[in-house]
């Protein structure tokens, strides 16, 4: 684990100038790659060696070769993905594995198959993805991770500074970070404090 409190703020993004303004202590960056491996793994490499030089931890989304191929911290896994028991026995037991969950007996038993924390969303509207379900709301967000306590949860889904809900230990976001990645971190963990 890097520092000593699981990152508050994820950064999802395929972008290398992204990871190089967001890697810090504090910061988990999630490779996000829709292409193919092959790109996946090369963005993944260069986000691996910036997240490290840096303190931060690096994810890969959905992609478990990717992540154990390049050396990442860990995986995060969407509800189409390999199931979490599965992802934990390829990776290990040091592993960082997230999972989507949406409701609170999804999020127990993401849990109980070895999850390290649970992403819950989408909590607001929102445009970065599609076909997504319809929003939870802060309220229900908050009921997720009041039934986890102690799994970090991570808040995802038209998050901003001034949109976090109550209850999560983090939030991730998207596009918030992409004219100044730096900014935007810095808004986030201080709206977190």
């Amino acid at each position: 684990m890097h520092g000593s409190v699981f990152p508050r703020v994820h950064v999802i993004t395929d972008s290398i100038d992204v990871v190089r303004g967001v890697a810090q202590p504090g910061v988990a960056v999630q490779i996000r790659v829709k292409v193919n491996d092959a790109f996946a793994y090369a963005v993944a490499v260069e986000a691996v060696a910036i997240c490290r030089a840096n303190d931060a931890l690096c994810l890969v989304d959905d992609r478990v070769g990717v992540a154990l191929a390049s050396g990442a911290d860990g995986v995060h896994l969407g509800a189409d993905d390999l199931p979490v028991a599965a992802a934990r026995r390829v990776l290990g037991p040091a592993a960082t594995i997230g999972a989507t969950c949406r409701d609170a007996a999804q999020a127990r038993a993401a849990v109980r198959d070895g999850a390290t924390y649970l992403g819950v969303g989408p909590t607001y509207p929102t445009s970065t993805k599609d076909g997504l379900p319809p929003p939870l709301g802060p309220e229900r967000v908050a009921a997720i991770a009041a039934a986890v306590p102690g799994t970090p949860v991570v808040a995802i889904g038209g998050i901003t500074p001034r949109r976090v809900p109550p209850g999560v230990h983090g939030v991730a976001a998207i596009s918030a970070f992409a004219a100044d990645p730096k900014g935007a971190v810095a808004e986030f963990l201080a709206a977190l404090r």
